[in-house]
This record gives structure tokens, sequence and C-alpha cells, in this order.
């Protein structure tokens, strides 16, 4: 249990009786037999579940409350050897001559704590004050229960688990949420990282999706987990229909939603991650300035089962994760950063005068985005877009299929477009330092003999000189043109996967917080977008070709034989452990157990999974002296490397205890 900081929730929703309290306790206890053998360890039940909600003026009869806490103690004796985890029920309870409606939360065959109901809507279809006391008019903080207990009495209870402190729950109940200030903002800033809440709200148009905003957002604002639970349609009594809708949100994201109007009793589960939740908690400087120890007045222990042997995830954990599957979403997302990426270029072209600019076309995604936004960018100033000149400067691993989309993609834009030969200039420059590419002395070949050699190299061999003389030359060129623009990627900065003062550098760079997956969908957006023809195909043309640098010299049939995800690995796997490691801070070993659940486009074993997760960890130390004088760019997305905003790092930090783990 709770391996990697995750709790598995539930909310249960039983086929409800108005008032019949035998029938509800049954499918309380059918419920939770389903719950422990879905290894849950915190089931939430709805408001009044034992009784049902609509009971009117029944909740003043003695016979109703003497039934419903009896049914309280056989959930709470069944907790002892039924369902081994936390169970938290609804009913009324008769405390100091007064009708609370309650939580009860049950553990290991005791009632540990009663939380009551704070504010009682008393408007419209609401009765609430004619039945119930209000939480702020009882009379002291524990109570006496008919079978032999004393447990605590108050709103202001947290409950942790005594063997993993991380994890609080905190309770209210229905109506509190619904206030200008719930109960739960002020459990949350006392430790609750859990709030759960009873609840029994009724349909009406549209009213399910304010309950899911207010959810959704409520579990933003106190960086929690937020466990909601709401009546199914057995409570459907009079003038009032329920629809049971059950949300669990964390942090603003919805991790699972039941089905509404369903006429069976239901469980809706979901792996809460409390490690994610205290890592934002222990950044956000803005939470804590709030945080109020004294709030409490206690904080109870519990204790879960131990032995629980997972296998699977119960939540989402796209195997993409900057990318949103849904089609919708992500044109959506594209739309905005393209968008932010454009702003954001505008601005500084036009803070410096709008100059001419110049911008590398290597026929690759990069520098596709870079050019797609500076021509957006030119458009929005005003500006012609013959001011943007587009160099495309082949090289020794050039393929004619990039060189190919470089120069249809400039004439398609409508860009000053500029074809530089680079080749002569490198060989001149090996020559000068001396250097022997693979060992071939320059001085016995013409450019001509020394490419057809190149030609006949065996595959898979490197040169560090050679590939870095010619990268930066191609930014040498481009910045002895006009105001450069960048087109590296936050992928390429956390791998350090680019030359020194070559693409590493530049007057400004618009895609420096796009992670590498990311960029290939913004490209298709655009295709799809904005173009028809010719320059579609060429676009997709460019989103369909292998990653590579293409610095290493083709063959005789002029094919690419250096592949970036060769030597990095799959961009799939850099961007799913760069957001995991950047975003939340996550463990090695847990981004590992992470990346075994997710489903990426292909299978990857255990061992592969760990080859390049210690490859990217042995890579991002490395490469941090890169990261640290890198030219401004925008900041589109939740993670970013930047120096002066996101990620402040000695250059000269170790490894050494990512990798052990790992």
């Amino acid at each position: 249990m709770l391996q990697h900081g995750f709790v598995r929730v539930a909310t249960a929703v039983p086929v409800t009786r108005v008032a019949d309290v035998a029938h509800n306790l049954a499918q309380h206890i059918d419920l939770l037999r389903q719950a422990e053998a879905a290894e849950v360890d915190v089931v939430l039940f709805p408001e009044c579940s034992l009784t049902g909600y609509t009971c009117g003026d029944l909740f003043q009869q003695r016979t109703l409350l003497e039934a419903a806490e009896k049914a309280l103690a056989e959930i709470a004796e069944f907790t002892e050897t039924g369902f081994r985890g936390v169970a938290v029920v609804g009913l009324p309870l008769l405390v100091h001559q007064q009708v609370f409606n309650v939580a009860a939360v049950l553990c290991e065959g005791l009632v540990v704590g009663i939380v009551p109901k704070t504010y009682l809507p008393n408007y419209k279809e609401f009765y609430d004050a004619r039945y119930f006391s209000s939480s702020k008019t009882r009379l002291n903080e524990w109570t006496s229960l008919s079978f032999g207990q004393s447990v605590p009495f108050s709103t202001k209870i947290l409950f942790q688990d005594h063997h993993y402190l991380d994890m609080i729950l905190g309770i209210e109940i229905c109506e509190d949420l619904w206030t200008p200030k719930p109960p739960s903002s002020d459990l949350a800033l006392a430790g609750a990282n859990i709030i759960l809440n009873l609840s029994a709200s009724p349909d009406t148009i549209g009213k399910h999706q304010y309950r899911r905003e207010l959810v959704k957002q409520q579990s933003a604002r106190c960086l929690a987990a937020y466990v909601y639970s709401s009546s199914g349609v057995g409570e459907s009594s009079t003038d009032l229909v329920f629809g049971g809708q059950c949300i669990i949100a964390e942090d603003g994201v919805i991790l699972a939603e039941s089905e509404r109007f369903c006429r069976t009793a239901t469980l809706t589960i979901a792996d809460v991650d409390v490690q994610h939740l205290i890592e934002e908690r222990s950044q956000n400087n803005s939470f804590n300035a709030q945080r109020n120890a004294t709030y409490l007045n206690d904080t109870l222990s519990l204790t879960f089962a131990k032995d629980r042997t997972r296998t699977g995830l119960r939540r989402p954990n796209p195997a993409h994760p900057f990318v949103p599957s849904d089609p919708a979403t992500r044109s959506e997302r594209c739309q905005e950063v393209f968008s932010i990426q454009v702003a954001g270029l505008a601005k500084r072209l036009e803070h410096v005068g709008k100059p001419t600019i110049s911008i590398g076309i290597s026929g690759g995604l990069d520098s596709t985005l870079g050019v797609l936004v500076a021509c957006k960018a030119l458009d929005v100033l005003g500006e012609p877009r013959t001011r943007l000149q587009g160099l495309t400067m082949p090289g020794f691993g050039t393929t004619p299929r990039t060189l190919r989309n470089a120069n249809a993609l400039m004439e398609a834009l409508g860009i000053t477009a500029r074809t530089i030969d680079i080749r002569q200039m490198c060989f001149d420059q090996w020559k000068a330092l001396g250097h022997a590419p693979f060992g071939l002395d320059l001085h016995k070949h013409t450019l001509d003999s020394f490419s057809s050699a190149l030609s006949d190299l065996p595959a898979k061999q490197h040169d560090l000189t050679f590939e870095n003389v010619q990268a930066r030359m191609r930014t040498s060129l481009l910045m002895n043109t006009a105001f450069t623009v960048g087109t590296g990627d936050l992928s390429e900065l956390a791998l350090g996967w680019c030359t020194f003062n070559a693409d590493h550098m530049s007057m400004y760079n618009p895609n420096v917080s796009i992670p590498k997956t990311l960029v290939r969908s913004l490209i298709r957006w655009v295709a799809e977008a904005e173009f028809d023809g010719t320059a579609r195909e060429t676009l997709m043309d460019i989103a369909n070709t292998i990653i590579s640098p293409e610095l290493l010299p083709t063959n005789r049939a002029g094919d690419n034989l250096q592949n970036t995800e060769d030597s990095v690995g799959p961009y799939e796997l850099v961007d799913y452990f760069l957001y995991h490691f950047l975003r939340w801070g996550t463990p090695p070993a847990k981004i590992l157990f992470l990346a075994q659940q997710a489903k990426f486009d292909r299978t990857y074993t255990e061992d592969e999974l760990r080859h390049w997760l210690k490859l990217f960890f042995q890579r991002f130390f490395a490469a941090q002296y890169k990261r640290s004088c890198l030219p401004d760019g925008p900041k589109v997305g939740s993670v970013s490397l930047s120096p002066r905003g996101d990620w402040r790092m000695p250059s000269d930090a170790v490894a050494s205890a990512w990798l052990a783990e790992i």
C-alpha cells in the first residue's frame, strides 16, 4: 500500500431506499467488500448514506436515529476484518439533545471520529435547518455512542495514517463546499491533502457542470485531492432527483468521474498521488504563507492495511503529457502555445526596431516551427515576410529529403530564401585547426575527394569536432546575416543535445520551452489549420521525418545515418521523464514505475526504460552549464529550463543519488 505515495480512494454510491436503514446497511457492506477486492484504502459514501438524505421530518424520529446508529456499529465492526481501509459514511446522529448531519470515520473496527456538517442550506428546495443543528451549536468536542465508544466530535479533525504520516484526510459535508469560505480551505492549510466531501446534491439542468468545476477548482486552490460522493437515483423522492455524481480531483485535474443516473450501486476509484501534492505545497509560498496549524483541535491516527500488492495504476497516466490525446483539446492547446510564441517574438522584434531577421532552415522539426512562428510574428507586426531571411546550409550530412523540404517550405512561406553550402568553409577550418576528421588527412584531399571518402566510412562513427565545426559555422553565418531567431527546443536543452555557442545561441528563441513531442504536434496543427496542397504536404512530410542533426556523413545513396533517438533515447520517453522530473520533482524509481504503466507508441522493456532513464539523468546533470546562459524565450507551459525563471541548478551538481536510485 502507498507505493510511491499513491493512495487508492473510492466513492461508493449505494442503491438507497429512503428511511430503510437495513437495506442501506446491506448496500454499504456489499460496496465495502467490492472496495476490499479492489484494494481501496479510503471509501467515501454520500451524505446521510445510511438513512437517505430526503427523510424530512423522519430525522426527528428516534426509531430512524437509533437504527442508523446501530447500523454504524455494524459497519465499524466490518472494518475490523472485512474491509482493511478507512470507510466514511453519512448519517443523522443525536448528540447532546440535538440532531446533527455527520460523517463518521471508521477504521479497524472502530469509529475513530465524527465530523458534523457546518452550513445547513435552508433555501429553495433545501430545509436542512429544520431537521439538523449546525456544528457551531455543539456543546463539546467529544460524544459517546450508544454502543459504548467515546469519539471526537468536531469539524477541526484531521485523520492521519500513523505509518505513512504524509497522507492526511480532512472532511466537509455537501453545502460546506458551496460557501464563500469552505472548511476544506482551513483543513488544507492545516495539513489535509485529501479532502472528502459527503454530498446529497439534487440534479437540475446544468448543475452537474457547476459541481464539477467547483470540485476541480477547490482541489486546485487547496493543492489537494478532493473526493466528492453524492447520492444516487435511489435517493430521489417527491420533488427531487439525484444523479449520483461522484468526482475525484487532484490539484485541478479530474482523475475519475462516475456515470450519472446509474441504477446500480457503483464504485468510482482513483489513485491519488500524495507525494505530488506535497511537492506542490513545498514550492508554493503563497499557500504556505496562509498555513494555520492552530486551526485543528486534533489529529487522529489511523491504521491501514500494509500488505496490499497492487500491480496496476488507477489514474490518468498519459504517455505524452505535453500533448493532449483529445483532438479538440490538442487543437486548443496548440493554438494557445503558438499564440504565446508569436506574441513573445513579436514583442522582441518590436522592441529592437523591427530588424531584418534570419533563421536556419534545415527541413527538420525545430527549424520548421521556428520559421512558422517568425512568419506569423511578422504578419502581426504588419511587416512583409521578405524581411525574414531563411538560410538553408547543407553540409556533409544533409539528405536530399530535408534539403528539398527546406526549399519547398521557404517558397511556400514567401520568405527570402538563401542556400549556402558550408562544406568548403568547414573543410578549410578543419585544415586550419590541423584536424583529421575520422582519421582522414585533409592535406591529401580536395573537398570532392574528401566528401567521397566520407561516403565510404563505416556507419556509426563519431567525430565531435567534425560535428561542432558545422554547427558553429551555421550559427556564425546566421548571426552575421541579421537578428537571429533560435529554434532549439526544451527536450534538447534538457539533454544538452546542442552545440555550445552554436544552435545553443540566438538573439531570441521562441521554441525554448517547447518539448519535442509538442513541436511535432504544433507543426501538424499549423499544417491543417493554415495550409493546403503542396505546402501542407511539405509540413506533414517534415513532421514525419526522423529526428537528426544531420552532422555526420550520409552514405553514397544520400541516406541519413544519424538518428538522434538512437543516441539520447526515444523523445516520447525523454519528454515523459522530463515532465515528471521537472514538473513534480518525481524521484527516479517512481518515474520508472509510472513509465512501466504508460501506453507509449511502442512497447519498452523494463531494462530499456531503466537504460534511457539513467542516460536522461546523466545528460541532464552534465548539461546544466549550457542552460545557465540561455537566450531569452517565452515560457509556454508548466515546465521551463530558463535560469531566470523556473530552473536554477549548479552547473557542477552531481547526479549520483538519482543514478543510484535507478
